[in-house]
């Protein structure tokens, strides 16, 4: 027996001692169709990667929320918007989506549509953390977009939450405000219960009492003396409730409760629709971890369009002849989410205005592997989607939603 237990002493120990530290949040787990026709995050901008305990920093970008949206996935019809870290290493201050605050959830988000964010936060735990803006849907999760590692230098206990609420009230710590209201609530609350335990212990207890089931006298169970403890613990507990209510609304007599209401925002001006893609065939090639595009491009508008960028679950395939497209590239994005091989086009002169241009894409990369995109066999949905951004002459920047139906190859079609 002894053996046994020191065996399983020594299990549990090697357990512990070979768990690693959890760097990442499990979006590469998530399906292709998830991560590539939901929510494509563009123009992510981390204003620091290196910050202070207690230092502010931003995190901006915009998202569309693709008009291909998956069968198997909830519909954004409430979305909550924020950031993901590995626990309590940042604290969020500030959220805005197109402008407006975002404390509580949003409904009415329209597929086909952009959105603009803005998060203010601030360092908290010292260390490396891999932050992402992410995007919550009721009935589906988080989908998450770009993570980018920011450092955080200082010492943890230096970290201070001040804020000043409506009624002038000055809080110099947040995170430590009301700490000794809450535990002196929860030891009150442990005496009661402890008291009341020790009260029914301290009686004969289950023998003897299914002795006097079984005789039929359940009139004995309960003595005047218990009713009356009961009496007294129930008056106890009616005054810690009505006198710490009493209490409570005398010292904060103005409160705010938990906001549960759902906001309504309006999309970022749509775009006039210059470019039409129909994508023809779309294959993935495995081995050669090549996504191939057959697409026919028309342009709608009034001056020439370059291909100068894919991008689909926060990887971006860059058209490197192009400078426009290179000068797009924020310095704070991270460099593991860029296609290092970049896109190929089988053709690289402009779109001209009114147009139709058959343009075979090509983005070739072991990102896909990396980043576990390779599952479009296995899918539920084999289909994919992205965004194409294309470039006119002047700079002006037109995002085109792309997507449909992929096949998984093993060998390079020709």
């Amino acid at each position: 027996m002894l053996l046994k237990l020191i065996k399983f002493a020594a299990v549990c120990v090697a357990f512990i001692a070979g768990v690693s530290h959890a760097a990442a949040h499990g979006e590469r787990a998530q399906e292709p169709y998830l991560r590539t026709r939901t929510v494509q995050f563009y123009d992510v901008h981390f204003s620091k990667t290196d910050v202070k305990v207690n230092e502010r920093f931003e995190l901006t970008g915009k998202f569309r929320l693709m008009q291909d949206w998956p069968d198997a996935v909830t519909p954004p019809d409430i979305v909550f918007l924020s950031s993901i870290s590995p626990g309590p290493t940042i604290a969020r201050v500030e959220t805005y989506l197109n402008g407006e605050p975002a404390r509580q959830s949003f409904a009415g988000l329209e597929l086909g549509r952009d959105y603009e964010f803005r998060m203010v936060l601030e360092g908290r735990t010292p260390g490396s953390s891999h932050i992402h803006p992410s995007i919550s849907i009721k009935g589906s999760g988080p989908l998450v977009g770009p993570g980018q590692w920011v450092n955080i230098s200082g010492e943890a206990h230096s970290f201070a939450f001040p804020i000043k609420t409506m009624t002038g009230l000055q809080i110099e710590d947040l995170q430590t405000f009301g700490l000794a209201h809450a535990v002196g609530w929860h030891l009150a609350w442990l005496a009661v219960a402890a008291a009341w335990l020790s009260f029914w212990l301290a009686r004969p207890l289950i023998l003897p009492r299914w002795l006097v089931l079984q005789k039929g006298r359940e009139d004995l169970l309960i003595s005047l003396r218990d009713t009356g403890a009961g009496i007294i613990v129930a008056a106890i507990v009616l005054v810690m409730v009505f006198g710490g209510y009493v209490r409570a609304s005398a010292e904060y007599p103005y409160n705010v409760p938990l906001q549960s209401g759902l906001n309504r925002v309006a999309p970022l001006p749509a775009s006039p629709a210059y470019v039409e893609i129909k994508v023809i065939s779309a294959t993935y090639d495995v081995p050669g971890r090549s996504m191939r595009l057959a697409t026919q491009i028309t342009n709608k508008g009034s001056e020439p369009l370059s291909i100068g960028e894919l991008t689909t679950a926060n990887i971006r395939f860059l058209n490197q002849s192009l400078p426009v497209a290179m000068a797009d590239v924020d310095p704070s994005y991270p460099r593991d989410l860029i296609a290092r091989t970049g896109l190929k086009l089988s053709s690289d002169t402009p779109i001209n205005p009114g147009e139709t241009k058959e343009v075979r894409v090509e983005a070739t990369d072991a990102v896909w592997e990396l980043e576990r995109l390779v599952s479009f066999l296995t899918d539920v949905d084999s289909k994919f989607g992205g965004l194409l951004l294309l470039y006119a002459p002047n700079g002006e920047r037109v995002i085109a939603e792309m997507g449909g139906p992929i096949v998984p190859v093993f060998t390079e079609l020709k």
